[in-house]
């Protein structure tokens, strides 16, 4: 029996961004959000949470982003909780990008993408954020894993946390910024690739002016920072110029927020929908 050919990441997300918007909606289940829904910080307020989240928008936004780390602090139970919201999520339609920012070298590395990448692992998600900051050879298990799979990489490029610039802004001995050098990396893995590659870059969406940079990698940026953090879906074309089309903003509290009244998280995720809606279409 032929078993049926690998979609891979960057077709299913167009597809989905064309279809739903590009919104991605963080799951980040951290203390205080837990408590603002009035949930206990524990195992059952976490399950009670993501459930909430995953069961009032997984039919309506094309990405949801857990981060892993809210789930891991709570151990085998948290993780566990983890496992069941991927799987209901990916049962419900909506694609999961796992945040987990995993780096390493050799088997290490590949035991991290075989937690997240394959398709036998209870936490198979559609893509992972990676940290190329061993070098970007050093993702190469990931790479070769999600191209099997038909999963993708967000790798870090631009990051919105002021502290990312030392490193990612510092110029090698050619010139070229350690951050425009993963941009290139990533556009040399996604070449050819129709209607988008399957390896994209988070490139923050509170930077501003990035013309100096050559975003088009023919592949999906993810863009955090729209809400809380203080960027607006006004901003997208002016940090993203003519790569917008191909930007996946991730809005976390600004949507969370209105939990757990599912209305009020349904209402929110759309707002920002159209918000991103029309400032992506000018």
């Amino acid at each position: 029996m032929t078993s049926a050919p690998v979609i891979p990441f960057g077709t299913r997300l167009r597809a989905a961004m064309d279809a739903r918007g590009p919104l991605c909606v963080g799951i980040d289940p951290h203390a205080a959000l837990l408590d603002s829904w009035g949930l206990d910080d524990d195992v059952a307020g976490l399950e009670k949470f993501s459930r909430t989240v995953v069961e009032a928008l997984a039919d309506s936004v094309a990405v949801f982003k857990p981060q892993a780390a809210f789930f891991e602090r709570f151990g085998s139970k948290g993780v566990a909780v983890l496992e069941r919201t991927v799987a209901d999520a990916r049962a419900a339609g909506t694609l999961v990008v796992m945040d987990a920012k995993r780096g390493d070298i050799g088997s290490t590395m590949a035991a991290y993408a075989e937690t997240f990448l394959s398709p036998s692992s209870p936490l198979f998600s559609d893509a992972l954020t990676v940290s190329p900051y061993l070098g970007y050879g050093s993702l190469a298990p990931a790479i070769d894993l999600a191209r099997a799979s038909g999963a993708g990489l967000f790798v870090l490029a631009l990051t919105s946390n002021p502290e990312g610039a030392e490193v990612q802004r510092a110029v090698r001995s050619d010139g070229l910024s350690i951050g425009a050098t993963m941009l290139g990396h990533l556009a040399a893995e996604n070449a050819g690739a129709s209607p988008m590659g399957s390896f994209g870059a988070v490139v923050g969406a509170t930077l501003g002016d990035l013309s100096s940079f050559d975003l088009d990698i023919n592949g999906p940026l993810l863009a955090p920072g729209i809400g809380a953090q203080g960027a607006a879906a006004a901003d997208l074309p002016a940090v993203f110029g003519a790569a917008v089309r191909n930007v996946v903003p991730n809005v976390s509290r600004g949507v969370l927020r209105h939990g757990p009244d599912a209305g009020a998280l349904r209402a929110s995720a759309r707002a920002f929908a159209e918000e991103i809606r029309e400032a992506v279409s000018v």
